[in-house]
């Protein structure tokens, strides 16, 4: 019985990891474009340069979020080679089936 909570709760740290990895990821995605986005507006509104600004900070900051999303799975990627090889899929939560 030890063994099975043990298991379970292995599982359910490999999944709260993965999803926190996910979270930073998408974090960097959007954080990027939204800073983009608000360096754009304030070089629109002290330069007058209407929509030359927002959409120059939305590229830039599209650029900056992929390259930081990429520069976080590399990382990732590194920490689970370096634990133990081929980072493994988070396991299937069948919690549902087994109350039934």
């Amino acid at each position: 019985m030890e063994r099975r909570t043990e298991s379970r709760l292995s599982q359910e740290l490999a999944g709260q990891r993965a999803a926190s990895q996910a979270w930073k990821i998408i974090a960097d995605l959007f954080g990027g474009v939204l800073l983009g986005i608000a360096v754009g507006f304030g070089i629109d509104h002290f330069a007058g340069t209407a929509p030359v600004g927002i959409l120059s900070g939305v590229l830039l900051g599209f650029a900056l979020s992929v390259w930081m999303a990429w520069r976080t799975a590399k990382r990732i990627q590194a920490e689970a080679e370096q634990a133990g090889g081929v980072p493994q899929a988070v396991p299937f939560d069948d919690e549902d089936e087994e109350d039934a």
